[in-house]
């Protein structure tokens, strides 16, 4: 049986696209996933864990002004956690999350086990919300998860 990571890997190859990675709250979990697979080298460019703003901005080019406008947990700076991952490891596909992993951290407005997941692709830059209900660990395991099953389903809708 193929993992998720595996198949993700499969369809990069076929397609003769790249990846890249801004990782947050999933702490670099995804580049893991990706990276156990053998071979990953022939379609994985690399990542940044930007879990500070501070590396946010200056690494990865998120604008100040959007965090202090939507926070550090949001679908318009985790767009652009993709948009300038894409540009800075110079991938075809870039992937980024920022969440709330837990225990601490959360508000009234962005509750615990909230995540917010980008993908940025020649087609454009898109966004998905996901509210998880585990411990850290289980958190970050759904996220990573949810952005390479967004992944594969984007490969594979290509023709």
């Amino acid at each position: 049986m193929s993992s998720l990571e595996q198949d993700v890997g499969n369809l990069l190859r076929q397609k003769g696209l790249t990846l890249g990675l801004v990782e947050s709250a999933t702490g670099g979990l995804i580049s893991h996933l990706i990276t156990n697979v053998p071979g990953s080298s022939d379609y994985y460019k690399g990542s940044v864990t930007a879990y500070s703003n501070e590396v946010k901005i200056k690494v990865v080019g998120v604008k100040q002004e959007t965090i202090k406008k939507y926070g550090a947990v949001s679908t318009q700076v985790v767009e652009e956690m993709a948009e300038g991952g894409k540009r800075i490891l110079a991938a075809d596909i870039c992937l980024a999350d920022t969440g709330i992993a837990g225990p601490g951290g959360a508000t009234t407005r962005k509750p615990l086990g909230l995540f917010c997941i980008g993908l940025s692709h020649a087609g454009g830059t898109y966004s998905r919300k996901h509210h998880f209900q585990g411990s850290r660990e289980q958190n970050k395991r759904s996220a990573a998860e949810a952005a390479l099953g967004w992944l594969k389903d984007y490969l594979v809708s290509l023709t």
